[in-house]
């Protein structure tokens, strides 16, 4: 039997997994503004992404991550080079779906993957805008916007995680436990 990862997805999946970046992006864009601190919001984006690393593998995140960093480069009020979130986002992807490979998926795991994808993420985009002259902020300023781009990442995935994980696994544990005893 092959692999689930390496299969193709199917179309629900897909539209379930396209409606969580279409939801991700209103949000961070409409709503997260009003919660920034020192000028950052959340990323759900990179979280999406993040998660379907840890699901589905490193393939199926690096293109959902460069299709959804191109959605965030175009998305008002974008206001940089379009592609800085489409590469920051695929190598995200990438990153996340190697620990998919690497490690058992605990709370612990997701949250670390999530902090560490959140430093690669922010700061390929930082420092591609240094690259390509397109931020006007210094290197010290970077650092901060990152330190806070991980702090609120990681903070809002433990947030899912108590919200949606936990109950989640909970329901999967009483499923299965049901199906034992009817054996």
């Amino acid at each position: 039997m092959s692999d689930p990862s390496v299969r193709g997805s199917s179309p629900a999946r897909l539209v379930l997994v396209a409606a969580a970046v279409v939801a991700a992006l209103v949000l961070q864009t409409t709503v997260f503004p009003h919660l920034a601190w020192r000028g950052v919001v959340p990323d759900l984006v990179l979280l999406v992404v993040v998660a379907a690393g840890l699901a589905r593998g490193s393939h199926h995140a690096m293109v959902l991550g460069f299709f959804a960093g191109a959605l965030l480069d175009l998305a008002p009020p974008a206001d940089h080079v379009a592609g800085r979130w489409a590469l920051a986002l695929m190598l995200v992807g990438y990153v996340a779906g190697q620990v998919r490979r690497e490690a058992a998926p605990s709370v612990g795991v997701c949250l670390a993957t999530v902090a560490a994808c959140s430093f690669l993420g922010s700061s390929v985009f930082a420092l591609s805008g240094l690259v390509l002259q397109d931020s006007a902020a210094s290197i010290p300023d970077q650092l901060g916007v990152v330190f806070v781009a991980v702090v609120w990442d990681v903070l809002f995935a433990a947030l899912l995680a108590a919200l949606v994980i936990a109950p989640v696994r909970r329901v999967r544990h009483r499923t299965q436990t049901d199906r034992l005893a009817r054996r």
